[in-house]
């Protein structure tokens, strides 16, 4: 019989509970699950997220691997007690939901909707047509399975799409670039960027003054990624002096947004209150059984975190 102990969002225990007692009986698992426990050591699998109870891993002594309900990790996996493995939610739901968030907002800024959205007002604007998909060039910072798909969902509409990753890559569709030249090179072609790279120290600030400077003037930016990945008085600054024309940010440093944020009040910036891609609580259940399954059948876990990349 598997101990396995939810230590996610307490708020999310209602709808975890039931989708994965499903999940683990329909992997074919005996088990308990339980959202609380006297005895860490006891403990076989953490269904995890970083707004749980556990900051300490080191007393679940017999826990075979940490299963992260989130996409990114960044706020665990440089937690010195966690020696157990750790793995990623790779989950489908999460990821259409990006593609589609993704793909609705290079859309607006395409097709320029906001003029005729914003602009009921009887004056009869002739004259403002867009290019076609073909002659727009989108980048996609950050080419894993988020970026991978969103860029892939992209260049189906026939948009010039490059990404770039940190390791080359080959993805169909997609024009792809790495290292320090290759980042430069993407930035430098985009006229809609998207930014779905994980945060790690490399990449906190990678959108500031000098590569907000590289792109062509009038350039749109748009964050679903994490939100330390944007030096915020940088981009204002872009914003306020023409050189980019649009931001439409999903993520923040600090969130909920303040009140009081300047983006908040900028004409220029459109703010969503991160719901660009939410892991989907029965599909990401069955990915957690899986995993288990996995484990208990001595094969390889899937998405396993690398601890020295950060993901």
């Amino acid at each position: 019989m598997l101990n396995i102990l939810f230590a996610g969002n307490p708020t999310l225990w209602p709808n975890y509970e039931p989708a994965l007692k499903t999940a683990f009986a329909d992997a074919g698992l005996e088990f308990e699950l339980s959202d609380s426990c006297d005895d860490p050591a006891i403990v076989d699998y953490i269904v995890f997220s970083p707004a749980g109870p556990i900051k300490d891993f080191s007393p679940f002594v017999r826990t075979k691997a940490v299963l992260n309900l989130w996409a990114g990790v960044e706020s665990v996996v440089g937690n010195k007690t966690l020696t157990q493995p750790l793995t990623r939610m790779v989950d489908p739901g999460l990821r259409e939901g990006m593609v589609e968030w993704v793909t609705g907002h290079v859309l607006r800024h395409h097709l320029g909707m906001d003029v005729h959205i914003h602009g009921q007002d009887g004056v009869w604007r002739e004259g403002k047509v867009p290019p076609l998909a073909r002659d727009r060039c989108v980048g996609i910072l950050g080419l894993g399975e988020l970026g991978a798909a969103s860029g892939q969902a992209l260049a189906g509409l026939n948009f010039d799409v490059a990404g770039w990753s940190r390791s080359q890559k080959s993805i169909e569709g997609i024009k792809c670039f790495s290292g320090e030249e290759g980042l430069r090179d993407v930035m430098a072609r985009s006229e809609i960027l998207v930014l779905l790279l994980p945060l790690t120290p490399e990449t906190t600030n990678v959108l500031n003054s000098e590569t907000l400077a590289l792109m062509p003037k009038g350039t749109v930016i748009i964050n679903p990624g994490r939100g330390p990945m944007i030096d915020d008085a940088a981009l204002l600054n872009a914003l306020n002096n023409g050189q980019i024309s649009h931001a439409t940010l999903d993520v923040f440093r600090v969130e909920p947004l303040p009140v009081d944020d300047p983006y908040w009040a900028h004409p220029n910036v459109t703010v969503t209150p991160h719901i660009a891609a939410e892991t989907r609580v029965t599909s990401s259940a069955r990915m957690v059984a899986e995993n288990v399954r996995r484990a208990e059948a001595n094969e390889p876990l899937m998405n396993v975190v690398d601890r020295s990349a950060g993901y």
